[in-house]
């Protein structure tokens, strides 16, 4: 026991343990309680915002679910630079070249901030706009449209943040990653109530508060991590030099990014589009499910960890040329991730009230809520090993795989099924709560079959 906890503690200070040697076991650990701390601190953004943003009524909520649902196309873009960066960083440390890393690196980061501005254009100009073609009511409009122009115009600030903790994790460094998303959450939870409700000299935003101070959260923890960035560490430092554009080490994070960030962005369009139909059945309908969406994204953000940890292995023993060690991992990652899904699936089924009702919403938005955070957490076990394997096929450079799947199970089977389950067959919300569970259990049956095949250990990056 004692040498379990002398791994804990290590893998939370950082260590420079080489991950294409030793126990299996021991890497899963020393890289996933990091990554999982870290993706803990990423859901409390989440939770944060809708917890104090809940205390300004059912529009001031409808506004951030909607704008969420919208972000997640810069999620989607940020998490495939951050899937290729993470192919290439690993495979190159894995490789032993730390300066042909520190290239890929810098090449990402010199990427995301040409694809943020051309993002930033619609969130300056076009905030109601946006809310409108969501279907959005017009005091929900009047109240969010400046938490929708704010997120969208600081986007490059998302994608900074989800690249470089990239470069971190692909490196073994996933402590530093933890630590970063640590400091930007004590921002956060720090401003948030200030500038939403004019704490002290801090001016009463409402709503719009919310943005401003996420944003600035985010923004100190991205100028931290160029800080670290700078100053080194034993597996990467990123120089000037670096930083000189490289054509050929950009086309192919580009091409990589292009598989990552399609699978993303067909996944979360989903998401999009289940907003869209959630949104027939009224803003308690769009209040309820957001809050239920938030406590599911804070709970199965932690298991995203443990699958960033297996793209991380995958990559680094794929660049040691050790495809057998790199699919143990994936096997022995996943059923950790099983366990640690089917207990928060327990938990969220039996209790969903209790969750639901921390955020004070009326009657109508807590039943909705409820509904939600149960039916949909009949999946976790299945989302548990599907997040694995996904990640895994990234980490191996494979970004093209889980687009197709992606494609399959999120266009092809979820939302005509939640079309058809909601308003066709009348089942209204619980109909789309069911096509999403049965959707990602298909998504993760599909994924095994896949992987089994082992085309994956194949892939040259």
């Amino acid at each position: 026991m004692s040498k379990l906890w002398k791994d804990i503690a290590e893998s939370i200070k950082g260590t420079e343990h080489d991950f294409t040697k030793g126990k299996i076991s021991r890497a899963v650990l020393l890289l996933s309680i990091p990554m999982v701390l870290e993706m803990a601190m990423e859901s409390i953004f989440a939770l944060t915002d809708i917890f104090f943003v809940s205390r300004l009524g059912e529009e001031s909520v409808a506004a951030v679910g909607l704008t969420e649902s919208l972000m997640t196309f810069v999620y989607a873009i940020g998490a495939g630079l951050s899937l290729a960066t993470t192919g290439l960083v690993a495979r190159r440390i894995g490789e032993k070249d730390s300066g042909k890393a520190s290239i890929v690196g810098a090449q990402a980061i010199i990427i995301s901030i040409c694809i943020s501005l051309l993002l930033a254009i619609p969130g300056i100009f076009s905030g109601s706009d946006i809310l409108k073609l969501m279907g959005s009511e017009r005091s929900v409009i009047e109240i969010g449209y400046g938490y929708t122009s704010i997120m969208l115009t600081f986007n490059g600030i998302i994608l900074l943040l989800f690249v470089n903790n990239a470069i971190f994790r692909s490196t073994g460094d996933a402590a530093i990653s933890m630590r970063v998303l640590w400091f930007a959450n004590i921002m956060n939870i720090i401003l948030d109530p200030c500038f939403i409700f004019g704490l002290g000299p801090f001016p009463e935003l409402g709503v719009t508060g919310a943005a401003v101070a996420t944003t600035i959260g985010r923004g100190m923890a991205v100028i931290y991590q160029f800080y670290l960035l700078n100053k080194g560490t034993k597996r990467i430092q990123l120089k000037l030099i670096h930083i000189i554009p490289r054509p050929n080490v950009m086309l192919k994070l580009l091409r990589l990014s292009t598989g990552g960030i399609g699978q993303n962005i067909i996944a979360t369009a989903s998401w999009v589009a289940l907003y869209r139909i959630v949104s027939e059945f009224g803003k308690e309908a769009v209040a309820g499910y957001t809050i239920a969406i938030r406590i599911i994204v804070f709970a199965l953000l932690p298991s995203w960890g443990m699958s960033n940890a297996a793209a991380t292995l995958v990559g680094q023993n794929l660049g040691a040329k050790q495809p057998e060690r790199a699919e143990r991992s994936v096997i022995i990652t996943g059923f950790v991730n099983f366990v640690f899904m089917t207990t928060i699936s327990i938990i969220l089924i039996t209790f969903p009230d209790f969750f639901i009702k921390l955020f004070g919403q009326s009657k109508d938005v807590e039943l909705i809520g409820i509904a939600s955070l149960r039916i949909i957490s009949y999946g976790f076990m299945f989302y548990a090993i599907g997040m694995v394997i996904s990640q895994a096929f990234n980490g191996a450079g494979d970004t093209f795989t889980p687009t197709i799947l992606n494609l399959i199970c999120f266009w092809i089977i979820e939302i005509p099924l939640a079309y058809f389950l909601s308003i066709s067959a009348g089942f209204r919300e619980s109909g789309i709560f069911w096509a999403i569970v049965i959707s990602e259990s298909m998504l993760t049956i599909l994924g095994i079959i896949v992987f089994k095949k082992g085309k994956w250990k194949l892939r040259k990056v």
